[in-house]
């Protein structure tokens, strides 16, 4: 088993108090530094054959960097054809292996129809069919509950794409279909959008179910909340069993595994071989005072009510992701697409993740690679469903159809 090491240098800064609490969780050797044993859990995909179980073949729309695509197939559902408006992203899927056979295309979902894929569903003939995607989230985001109800109009939001992603469904009428979407579509103030979502489902003849999950609970690096709607011609009673979880969950069901240690993802890639182009020093403003904080904690770790000494910061008065650390021994905060300047999660070395780690937080393979800039890349991986946590719902989703 390989062996981690995090230097003194990384944690000497902290409040005294601060660094013995956290130092408890560590074995720590004469030196001074952290040793951690662990074990990589990484997978690769390129090269693999796809093989479609019980006949099932899928359509993707909104395909971003292919994470539901990617676990799609490891569902053993086949992607015949998937769908994006960011080209950046279209480049990802084609220059993947693991989609070959998949047609990849880049276009607005508003400018097309179903006739556009009667082709390619002549040619596969796919004994059932399902379409997978995630209309775009940004009206439904928690970010969106700055702006009053008056002026958000998600509904309204050019951004939000359920009703084209339910023409397309419309006019296909695949066996089932998944749609995807950040927890808080569910919030009241999105109730139009769901009630649409319901509405457009009865109209069309599917039942629903809906998985309301935390991939953190399904054996994934990364507290992430997400909505799965899962739709089939057929009655459907989908759910998904939580397989990792707290100590004390652990203690009370037997059969469950604790939460994924972010340390076992992500350690074997901490060295320049997998980040020499990226810069990913933390340097500015609060340069000094990342350094300070806990592994695990956020800016709240340097204010008075942490008890820190000379508090830089008042508790409440900025983002929760302001500073914020991981911890090796727990999963990652959710990733996202497009963080502020000192916005986490940042490493327990004090600089910023690498594509490399923040790939694999989100349960991307090993060998998967990623076209564009680095800023363009990060967003491609903010924004996707982990593969890991896709797997699992098209699984579920295929028991029904």
């Amino acid at each position: 088993m390989p062996t981690y090491r995090i230097s003194k240098e990384y944690y000497e800064n902290m409040a005294p108090h601060q660094r013995a609490e956290m130092l408890e969780a560590f074995d720590v050797d004469a030196d001074g530094d952290i040793v951690i044993p662990y074990a990589h859990k990484g997978y690769t995909c390129n090269g693999t054959e796809i093989e479609s179980l019980n006949g099932v073949k899928a359509v993707s729309m909104f395909s971003g960097a292919g994470g539901l695509d990617i676990g799609t197939q490891l569902a053993g559902v086949p992607v015949m054809a998937s769908l994006d408006i960011f080209e950046d992203s279209v480049q990802t899927l084609r220059q993947n292996d693991y989609f070959k056979n998949t047609l990849h295309e880049c276009g607005d979902i508003t400018q097309i129809d179903g006739r556009h894929y009667s082709g390619i569903l002549k040619k596969e003939n796919p004994e059932k069919l399902i379409i997978v995607g995630g209309p775009p989230c940004q009206p439904f985001s928690k970010a969106g509950y700055w702006v009053t109800n008056e002026k958000r109009n998600s509904s309204e939001d050019p951004r939000n794409m359920i009703e084209p992603y339910f023409k397309i469904i419309s006019e296909i009428l695949p066996d089932g279909f998944v749609l995807e979407n950040v927890e808080s579509i569910m919030h009241p103030t999105n109730c139009q959008a769901v009630e649409a979502i319901y509405e457009n489902m009865g109209r069309l003849g599917y039942k629903c179910s809906v998985l309301r999950t935390n991939a953190a609970e399904y054996g994934i690096p990364q507290k992430r909340k997400r909505v799965f709607f899962l739709a089939s011609k057929k009655p459907i009673d989908a759910s998904l069993k939580q397989t990792n979880g707290s100590e004390k969950e652990c203690a009370a069901n037997p059969g469950m595994k604790p939460y994924e240690r972010v340390i076992d993802w992500i350690g074997k890639f901490d060295t320049p071989d997998y980040y020499k182009e990226e810069k990913l020093a933390a340097e500015g403003k609060w340069e000094k005072e990342l350094a300070c904080v806990p592994f695990g904690k956020n800016y709240i770790a340097l204010t008075e009510r942490a008890g820190y000494p000379e508090p830089v910061f008042v508790a409440g008065k900025r983002y929760w992701l302001s500073l914020l650390k991981l911890h090796p021994f727990l999963p990652s905060w959710t990733v996202i697409a497009s963080p502020g300047h000192w916005e986490g999660p940042f490493h327990w070395k004090n600089r910023r993740l690498s594509i490399r780690e923040l790939a694999a937080i989100q349960t991307f393979p090993d060998d998967y690679t990623f076209y564009g800039s680095v800023n363009s890349r990060h967003k491609q991986i903010g924004n996707a469903v982990p593969p890991l946590l896709g797997k699992k719902v098209v699984e579920e989703l295929c028991k029904w159809i």
